[in-house]
Parts: C-alpha cells; structure tokens; sequence
C-alpha cells in the first residue's frame, strides 16, 4: 500500500481518503464511544453527509426561529466560541453588550424616562417567559404576606399560550387557568377575564403573536378590563406580554398599537431574540417595567468566578456569541432595517394568503395584515373535502415543504389548522413555489381520495 510522509508518523493513503477510511467502511457508532480517534476530516464529512437527512431549513415554514445569517453574524459566533455569558468578570464587554441589548429594548418598548433599564438575556423566549412568571408569583405572594392573607394557590390566567407556560405551571406549582377560544376569536378576549381571575391571580399573559394563529391579543383592552375588575374588587392583576414573536415585529410595523410598558399596566416583556429579531438560535429576552418589578430574592450573587456577579436565570453557562450577534443586528440594521426587513415579510405573507384563498377549499384565520407576517387557514368543508390537512402536510412534505398541521387548542380542538411562517430569508418567488405546489397536492388529494384520512398530528413538526 502507497505510504506518504507526515511530521510525526506514516499514515496509509487509504487513511486521508474519507469514504476508503477506516470510520467509513463501518456503521457510525451509536451506544459506545470509540476505541481511538479518527481524522478530523473524515468525522467532518461522515457527519456532513448523514445531516443531509435533515429538512432544508429554508423549508421550514414551521418554525419561528431564525434559518438565515449573514456572513457577519457567522464570523462573530465562530470568534465568540468560548465566551461563557455567565462569567461577566472574565468577559466584560460581553456583558456591557448584553446591557445595551436590554438598554436597546426598554427603549423599543417604551419603558418609562428616568429608570435604568431592568432585563437580561437568556437562552431563550421560554425561559425568558419563565423568568416574568416567577417575578408575578413573587410579588403576588409578597403582597399576600403583607396583609397576613393565605399565599398557597397562585394562579395565572392565559388564553392558547405556547407550552413553556404550561412548563411554568407545573415546575413552579401554579394553577394554569387558561382560556378557551371562543368561535371565531384568535385568542384571548377581554370579557373572558372576569371569569377567571380573582385574588389569587398573580398575572395574565397577553399573547404578542399567538402560536396557533399568529394574531395579537388585544393587550390595551386586557388591560382596560382589568382595570375595571381593580375598581370592582380591588384586585390589582398585571400583566405580562409574551411578545416571542411579536416583541421585534409590532414596534416596526404596527407602531400605533399600544401593548407594551405604555400602558401602566404591563409589568414584563419577554420576546425571542431567534425569532424576528433575527439572531441566530439561543438567545432570549426579558425586560421589566422598572427595577422594582424584579424581586431582589430572585436575584443570586455569584463570587467564585473572579468577581461578585448576580444572575437571574434557570440555567448557568451559555454561549455569549448570539447576544453579541443581536447587538450586531441592531446596529447593522437599525429601525429602518428591521422595519424594511419585517414589512417585506409581511408583504409575502399577504400575497401566499392571496394564493390560499384563490385555491378553493380552504378558509383563512389569519391572513398576514395586522399582526405577524403568517397565513393560517383551515378546510371549509372537512367532511366534503375528500383529505385532511394532514394528509396535505404530508404532501407538501415530499416536496421539502414543511407545514404544519394541528388542531386549535382548548374548546375549538375540533379546528384543524395549518400555519406558515414567513421569516427573514423567505423570498416571494420561494412562496410562490410553495402555492404552486399546494394547488398540485390538493389536485392530486381531490382526484384521489384517501382511504383514511388522517385525524392525529404526524410526528415531527416542532412549533
């Protein structure tokens, strides 16, 4: 066998040839790790080539979160690789950007002049949500002490809220009152809360973007009914947005729309940096109104990493790169960037729902003006329509298209849905080869009925 000379030893030929190498004339290990190493080229490419079973993110028309990164924001993850956020001592300009992350946002939302701005990042909507949560049951149970009242059955209040918030439930023993949809709402409605509110009530969830729907919930008129329920039985109720989505659409597109701190009302917001704010996966965000509003118990002081840092967070080491990519963002784009950038999405999304309703058999729910830039859309007539919408899932699937499918929560369950997201990186000629694809599925599923159609989700979409 023809050998050839390295530094430090003799390596067959056959070894830097990845698909005549050892590793790849075997099935990849599974349960136990390997005897010795392997080139790392070799690994690279075996690896490479079995990730090709994956989706084509730029098909995902599932997900929220972010498939689409400039070369800028590549660069930045690579050289930040070892940035630990947590070690603020070790990394304190990392920690600077994070502050003007929350400084940029408290600003975005119209926290009040005059308080320094109250927030971090975390890995995360959900546990940025999870965070709000625990400073409402806080504080609710603070307020209960103090006037010597039973501090033992904390509730919240929601209408369709994505699952984090039933995470929040029950890891933090709080009964989870949510909502059901009435017929034809999006989501929560002002004359429900009366129901379901009373003094053990430590917030209500307001929805910036419902995961089922993509709407808005009317936060300034949640906020108006409660302050009528406080005037009736003296129950002050805040408010926290979950503004995963709508957190970096809302402020560009829809300005007018009054949802975030001001209205008095609101106490938190949370909102995911990997969703339309277009940061690369892993970073979330929390803000609160003012200092005041983030119990100082919650907050931990940490001495053994160089320096005495306080931490508000569920989990301890993570990645700094994608809070230092969101700054980047920021300033690479500006207002008018991401108001350029969320309004061609918007713009997409109206035109796909153009597409939907010109098809025939389907209703639109949501169709991309008002709140996020989305579609969703059911079957009109289930029963006549001769498929089901998983069934055109799955259609759309042998394609690459992945759309999501899924019954409507809580009292409309009977409601099956689909959505599709249109992020940054979703060109118009990409949708409209999705319409055009659409319009063959549901001709192919008209003209050849399904024996069964399908009633249960299929496995594998993740909201």
């Amino acid at each position: 066998m023809p050998l050839h000379e390295t530094k430090h030893a003799r390596i067959p030929d056959a070894d830097t040839d990845v698909f005549t190498s050892a590793l790849s004339g075997q099935v990849l290990p599974k349960y136990r790790m390997p005897e010795d190493h392997s080139p790392s080229q070799v690994v690279y490419e075996l690896l490479h080539n079995e990730l090709l079973l994956d989706g084509n993110a730029a098909q995902n028309l599932a997900t929220f979160c972010t498939t689409w990164s400039d070369d800028g924001v590549r660069r930045l993850m690579a050289e930040c690789l070892d940035k630990n956020m947590i070690d603020k001592d070790e990394y304190p300009q990392t920690a600077e950007i994070e502050a003007r992350c929350v400084n940029i946002l408290a600003d975005l939302w119209h926290a009040p002049a005059g308080h320094s701005a109250t927030g971090c990042s975390t890995t995360g909507s959900s546990e940025a949500a999870m965070l709000g949560g625990l400073a409402l049951k806080w504080r609710w149970r603070a307020r209960r002490h103090a006037r010597g009242l039973p501090a033992d059955r904390p509730n919240l209040v929601c209408g369709p809220v994505q699952v984090c918030w039933e995470k929040f439930a029950r890891y933090f023993d709080v009964e989870l009152r949510q909502v059901p949809l009435e017929e034809g709402a999006t989501g929560l409605r002002p004359h429900q809360l009366g129901t379901y509110v009373d003094e053990n009530t430590i917030g209500v969830v307001a929805i910036l973007g419902v995961t089922y729907t993509c709407d808005y919930e009317p936060v300034a008129d949640l906020a108006a009914e409660l302050d009528l329920i406080q005037a009736a039985h003296g129950w002050d109720i805040p408010i926290h947005v979950d503004a995963a989505s709508g957190g970096f659409v809302a402020p560009f597109l829809h300005p007018d729309v009054p949802w975030d701190f001001r209205l008095p009302r609101v106490a938190s917001i949370n909102t995911s940096g990997h969703k339309y704010g277009l940061a690369p996966l892993g970073v979330g965000w929390i803000v609160w109104r003012t200092a005041d509003l983030l119990p100082a118990e919650l907050v931990f002081h940490v001495d053994y990493l160089g320096g005495d840092m306080p931490t508000f967070a569920l989990n301890f080491s993570r990645p700094g790169g994608e809070v230092i990519a969101q700054y980047y963002l920021f300033l690479r784009l500006g207002r008018g960037g991401y108001r350029r950038v969320q309004q061609s999405c918007a713009d997409t999304a109206r035109h796909f729902a153009g597409e939907i309703a010109a098809v025939g058999p389907f209703t639109l729910l949501y169709d991309g003006q008002g709140a996020l830039p989305a579609v969703c859309y059911r079957l009109t007539d289930p029963a006549a329509a001769g498929f089901s919408l998983y069934d055109l899932s799955d259609r759309l699937r042998m394609r690459g298209w992945q759309v999501p499918s899924y019954p409507l929560p809580a009292d409309r369950g009977n409601t099956v849905v689909q959505r599709v997201l249109v992020r940054h990186g979703v060109t118009r000629d990409q949708i409209t080869l999705l319409a055009a694809d659409l319009r063959r599925a549901v001709d192919h599923l008209t003209a050849t009925p399904q024996p069964v159609p399908a009633t249960a989700p299929r496995p594998g979409f993740h909201h």
